[in-house]
């Protein structure tokens, strides 16, 4: 049987490459791509560019049978028409261009996704919502992201009778973390997503939309773990 092919997106760099110094280049984390293909899949990287549109994401997503929107920089605050916060990090324009196209597109077409921590922040402001732009404000602690360049592990609750229970269980479980934003749950009413898993704090940890075949975003960097069963998942349902 032919593997179903995920396409994940990335970012594009300026990376030392000896001898080569400083050269544009296509980066995503290995990680994504070993636990896409320990699930059976074909990973292909899908480079973000400031001129993408719907066209292109519509024309791009009809050659994959499953897509990862990655972990990365802080969606900037103008798509969900807010002041950036002084905490926000650098705008990433052409991911976010490029992202927000894929995930309104995926979603129109009705193709299985994978949100992954910025990806699943990228999703929830597609579909109308709003970010959360620095938790520590709110819950007091530096929980979601204690040291700079280090996944930490925080527990999360599974909500029951969702689709991210089916495949992880419900009640709690401990994963890796790494954010420092997040999603504002009542911005979620007009997104069609629920929420499948809480944070202690309150924070949303886990989004579903229960009308698709499979579109399923986390706050948490599954890649950075040894559980497979979110790539699983999304594999299972491009097979189909």
């Amino acid at each position: 049987m032919a593997r179903p092919v995920i396409g994940i997106s990335c970012y594009v760099e300026k990376i030392d490459r000896t001898p080569w110094t400083q050269q544009w280049s296509a980066v995503l984390p290995h990680m994504y791509i070993d636990h896409v293909e320990a699930a059976g899949g074909a990973a292909v990287i899908l480079p973000p560019r400031l001129d993408a549109d719907e066209h292109l994401a519509r024309d791009v997503l009809a050659r994959v049978d499953g897509l990862i929107i990655a972990g990365g920089a802080d969606v900037e605050s103008v798509h969900y028409g807010a002041a950036p916060h002084p905490t926000s990090q650098s705008p990433r324009p052409d991911r976010d261009q490029w992202e927000l196209a894929l995930a309104r597109v995926s979603h129109a077409v009705d193709l299985p996704v994978l949100g992954i921590c910025r990806g699943m922040q990228v999703m929830a402001v597609a579909a109308g919502g709003v970010i959360e732009q620095h938790l520590p404000d709110r819950v007091g602690s530096e929980e979601h992201l204690p040291e700079l360049g280090v996944y930490a592990v925080h527990p999360v609750s599974v909500v029951a009778d969702t689709r991210l229970a089916g495949l992880l269980g419900a009640g709690e479980i401990d994963v890796p973390t790494y954010h420092h934003q997040g999603v504002e749950p009542a911005s979620l009413a007009r997104t069609g997503y629920t929420i499948a898993a809480w944070h202690s704090d309150g924070t949303p940890e886990a989004l579903e939309d229960p009308s698709a075949a499979f579109r399923l975003a986390v706050q948490w960097h599954p890649e950075a773990g040894a559980d497979g069963r979110l790539f699983d998942g999304l594999v299972a349902a491009a097979r189909h």
